[in-house]
């Protein structure tokens, strides 16, 4: 066996710098904040495109002064959300502002007054049929700089004279823009010009094309905290089973990810934790409250004999969580860690608001979930999707693996949050108590 040389080492560690940051950062450009690591896009852009391509159907185009990484969708209520400052995610008005702002840009002249650009946004709303509600107002306006902030950060923007946040000041503050056409033109990666609706535009970005099922689930591998195998077609189910370990190896090789499997699912961990735009465990009150949620869901709900049918076991992907725990158990934290913790007042004092904001944040985890229709059952499939495995071809059965109907259900990968003791008796080989945590999924 013949062992790399330095240079073959060195030569995949840059690649996959590279690779991990585009991964990260789509749109990146050569005087952005990651302008140290562009060189490093630009000397392998050849290989890193082809790599991207054949791995997950992701189109790599890198210019002088950008790269921009076109991934792909998952489908509905599976993307990367856009959030404030202030963490609060983009509403639908947000988008809409985004969108048309982008409209506007892709020919706007080089510079321009930010009065002027709000007014071509409102005449393109007004063309589109689009009404932008309370457009003249505060919260209008500071929606609409919400949306503008995020073309700054992107680079699309840039404020050469003030800020695009004077809109909001009472008395409409001016600022001079500098617009970079070209990043503008790149920003969005879905067929525009295919999609009748929406919806459609949704459903036809999560279209893997001639990758079928292989380059859907790597897709999903990568752009999610964890893949349940009800989360998957009979397809996608075989595909995965049968390659789980050659993928492991790609994966740690092309972005240093190392998989996790079991009997439920599949999740790619990063070691590095930079792969991701959440964390938990986390800071703040909500993620606290979540991991603490969890955990004690996991100790009331835990299945007691779940298995492999391989193996003649039952799967147990997920269990339903009945009425009223999750208030009941949110009321305990509060009482238990809520003022020694320093929570913030404002969820201490509004059960609601701290419920919606922990679930929102374990449902992107992907460790609860609302019941319904999966993709196992067909739902949201492209047309013409491949559904079933090859004739012949076994594959397991996630049938009645979580519950349907209505209400919330808590997933097997929470338990990978929920630390259990085990005590074991001492042995002849040494007296004492063996004490181990299990991270059980």
């Amino acid at each position: 066996m013949t062992l790399p040389s330095t240079h073959d080492v060195a030569l995949a560690a840059e690649r996959r710098t590279a690779a991990r940051l585009l991964l990260a950062h789509p749109l990146i450009a050569s005087d952005g904040p990651h302008a140290d690591l562009f060189p490093l896009i630009r000397r392998h852009a050849d290989w890193l495109g082809k790599r991207f391509q054949q791995v997950l159907g992701y189109r790599l185009l890198v210019d002088s002064s950008y790269a921009r990484l076109f991934k792909a969708g998952l489908g509905a209520g599976s993307g990367h959300r856009l959030e404030r400052s202030t963490g609060t995610p983009f509403t639908p008005h947000t988008y809409a502002c985004l969108a048309l702002a982008l409209s506007v840009l892709v020919t706007a002249p080089g510079q321009m007054l930010l009065s002027h650009l709000v007014a071509d946004i409102r005449a393109a709303a007004a063309d589109a049929g689009i009404e932008l509600e309370e457009t003249g107002r505060a919260a209008g306006k500071r929606t609409l700089v919400a949306a503008l902030r995020q073309l700054v950060d992107w680079g699309v923007l840039i404020e050469t004279e003030g800020h695009v946040a004077a809109l909001a000041q009472e008395a409409g503050g001016e600022a001079l823009i500098t617009i970079d056409r070209e990043l503008a033109r790149v920003v969005v990666a879905g067929p525009l010009s295919q999609a009748r609706d929406g919806a459609d535009l949704v459903r036809q970005a999560a279209d893997p094309g001639f990758g079928g099922p292989r380059t859907y689930v790597r897709r999903m591998l990568v752009e999610t905290p964890v893949v349940h195998l009800d989360e998957l077609t009979d397809a996608e189910r075989d595909w995965l089973r049968t390659r789980q370990r050659r993928e492991a190896q790609a994966f740690s090789e092309l972005l240093g990810l190392e998989m996790e499997i079991r009997a439920e699912g599949v999740a790619l961990v990063d070691p590095e934790e930079e792969l991701t735009d959440l964390h938990l465990p986390g800071t703040g009150t909500v993620a606290q409250a979540a991991l603490l949620l969890g955990e004690r869901l996991v100790e009331r709900l835990r299945p007691q004999e779940p298995g492999h049918p391989a193996t003649g076991g039952t799967l147990v992907i997920g269990v339903a969580v009945p009425d009223g725990l999750v208030d009941e158990v949110l009321v305990g934290l509060i009482a238990e860690y809520g003022q020694r913790s320093n929570w913030q007042r404002g969820y201490l004092e509004d059960l609601p608001s701290l419920r919606e904001a922990v679930l929102d944040l374990l449902v992107r985890m992907r460790l609860m979930a609302r019941a319904g229709r999966l993709r196992a059952e067909g739902e949201g499939l492209p047309e013409r999707y491949v559904e079933e495995a090859s004739e012949g071809r076994s594959v397991t059965d996630v049938h009645g693996a979580r519950p349907g109907g209505d209400g919330w259900v808590l997933l097997a990968a929470a338990a990978r949050y929920a630390t259990q003791v085990t005590v074991r008796p001492a042995t002849a080989a040494g007296k004492g108590t063996d004490v181990q945590e299990e991270l059980p999924l």
